[in-house]
């Protein structure tokens, strides 16, 4: 599977995962922009990468940035 597109950037350790059949969890990033309050927000955005890792997933957090996810 081609993960790579011009406007669509995959970090090499959630390429190497989705290439391994291993679980990645998609987070939104949402939560980081508009959710919460600084500095709560990039503290629970980290929890909840780590909270991914310890169960076993790749967290791959989702965003728009300069026109590319």
């Amino acid at each position: 599977m081609n993960y790579c597109r011009k406007d669509f950037i995959v970090q090499p350790e959630v390429a190497a995962a989705l290439a391994d059949n291993k679980p990645v969890l998609a987070l939104e990033s949402t939560i980081i922009a508009h959710g919460m309050p600084t500095p709560n927000n990039l503290d629970f955005a980290r929890q909840a990468e780590l909270c991914a890792r310890e169960h076993g997933a790749i967290p791959a957090t989702i965003a728009i940035l300069a026109g590319q996810v």
